[in-house]
């Protein structure tokens, strides 16, 4: 087994190596996603900025995945989220076949995980654009890894496990905080099917319970105690976070609302606004459509939910997530579902079935239908990313397939290599709120007036000429101008307030407009 586990450890270092090839490769040809670039970005800041960093160091949201990124920024910081998602898948992969081959002597399935984690393009995104999914999905897998290993010993050290992947879990993406909503009613039924009874379907032993005193009073102790371990320290995790956030950035909700703080504000509103007025047309993900996708990405949950299917609860468990998805879908009704709720159903069905492989008599049946609907997922990753609802993911595919960067994208770097070649001296006003992706790519941080530059920034917007050489504004095409001040309403602003004021373009992209100031 130790032989075999230092083989596993092997495999998953040259993956690591293959997905940071396959990262660069894509780099080179123009792919980054905004969240690596928002990294990248908030990493100059903390390590070569001036002026207080400690609000962007400690309010950077989602701040795991974020300091992950970071620990890797010692050598350059625009490979760090690279390598980071590309360490993280592959040691979720290294997890999950150390699981398996405890489970299960047969190559055939590690063969199967291996196929899945070399070639699906869903994984592949995951490792290769720098964003937060793959250790998203670590603790996603070991949250429900660890219930199911409560399920089986009754132990409630796997249910702090369990919780503690949970905080984790909602640090990575705070939306899986609505998680914690649908094991509420769950945990009663884990619970009741927890005591010892002679009935077994469910509502005869919640009957039992509630007419036996003896029986009841344990009922409710236990599934108190539950509630206790597994919600509490989440809870209290979130609420000092948003005391910290209140106290540093007057806001509770500082790290989901502000751009400063989180890439996701710009990101979901462009993924809506970009599909809504574009002359790109899809069929709308409509509520009662989402589980149907979800099925169509992934037909191997129904293969897991058929291995539970003597257990009602442990059905429930694996339902959850659905319901998480159909609630996430209603609550931010103007957002498309990111790859990862879809990836999470893979890396749940792939669980589901190396914990319950070693009980399955006929060993060829499933593995027919599993080695068929590996090929089938293989292909229908694909077709997910290929015409996904979000910009940003078609492009990953794009890029991949024909090596045509994004637009957006070259325009920036060529706009940041201007910038790098002005003199040392110079001082540019930009806001990061929009031009974090023109920051990324820039060398020396020290030119740039920042809004974590409080109040610098402050007096630079008010009194530019004193301050700074040269302004960024957006124009009127770029999508995002109206989170900004510094946009082309800006010029006729200042220009009235100074009346010797003189600024020159002297670059200028469909995007931005870089303006040289002169002070008569």
């Amino acid at each position: 087994m130790r032989n075999q586990s230092r083989y596993l450890l092997l495999l998953a270092a040259l993956l690591a190596v293959y997905y940071v090839a396959c990262g660069i490769y894509l780099n080179q040809l123009g792919y980054y996603s905004q969240e690596a670039l928002f990294y990248v970005e908030k990493t100059k800041i903390i390590l070569d900025g001036l002026g207080n960093r400690l609000k962007v160091m400690g309010l950077t949201s989602p701040i795991l995945p974020f300091y992950t990124s970071f620990i890797f920024s010692f050598r350059d910081n625009l490979y760090a989220p690279l390598i980071a998602s590309a360490l993280c898948t592959s040691l979720l992969f290294f997890m999950m076949a150390n699981s398996l081959i405890k489970r299960v002597s047969d190559l055939f399935y590690l063969l199967v995980l291996l196929v899945i984690f070399l070639f699906h393009p869903g994984i592949l995104y995951a490792a290769t654009s720098g964003k937060s999914i793959a250790i998203i999905l670590i603790f996603f897998f070991l949250f429900f890894f660890n219930l199911l290993k409560f399920y089986r010993s009754n132990t409630t050290f796997h249910v702090s496990i369990a919780s503690i992947c949970l905080v984790i879990l909602i640090f990575c993406d705070y939306k899986f905080i609505w998680l914690t909503l649908f094991f509420i009613p769950l945990v009663l039924s884990i619970t009741i099917q927890s005591l010892n009874l002679s009935e077994q379907e469910s509502i005869f032993r919640l009957f039992q319970s509630f007419n036996n005193p003896s029986l009841r009073r344990k009922l409710i102790n236990k599934t108190f105690a539950l509630y206790i371990i597994l919600f509490v320290l989440p809870l209290a995790c979130v609420i000092c976070y948003k005391l910290l956030n209140l106290t540093h950035a007057q806001d509770l909700n500082y790290f989901t609302e502000s751009p400063y703080a989180t890439w996701t504000v710009l990101a979901d509103k462009l993924s809506f606004d970009q599909l809504s007025t574009g002359t790109f047309h899809q069929l709308p993900e409509t509520s009662i459509l989402i589980s149907v996708r979800i099925l169509l990405f992934c037909p191997m949950m129904l293969v897991a939910i058929y291995l539970f299917r003597n257990s009602t609860y442990q059905i429930l468990t694996l339902i959850t997530p659905f319901a998480f998805i159909e609630f996430l879908h209603i609550k931010y009704d103007k957002v498309f579902l990111a790859h990862e709720y879809y990836l999470i159903f893979l890396v749940l069905s792939l669980l589901c079935i190396l914990y319950k492989i070693q009980t399955i008599k006929n060993q060829w049946v499933l593995k027919l239908v599993v080695g068929v609907l590996t090929i089938v997922q293989l292909y229908t990753g694909f077709l997910f990313l290929q015409n996904s609802s979000i910009p940003e993911e078609r492009s990953f595919i794009a890029v991949a397939l024909n090596g045509k960067p994004d637009a957006h994208e070259v325009q920036n770097r060529n706009l940041a290599n201007y910038l790098n070649r002005l003199p040392e001296d110079s001082h540019i006003l930009m806001d990061d709120a929009i031009a974090y992706p023109v920051v990324a790519f820039t060398k020396n941080i020290h030119k740039l007036t920042l809004p974590y530059q409080e109040g610098v920034y402050l007096s630079a917007i008010e009194a530019p000429d004193k301050y700074d050489n040269y302004i960024l504004l957006a124009t009127d095409k770029n999508e995002v101008t109206g989170f900004t001040q510094l946009n082309n309403k800006y010029v006729a602003i200042i220009e009235k307030s100074n009346s010797a004021l003189k600024l020159r373009r002297v670059y200028e992209t469909d995007d931005w407009v870089l303006y040289r100031i002169f002070d008569n």
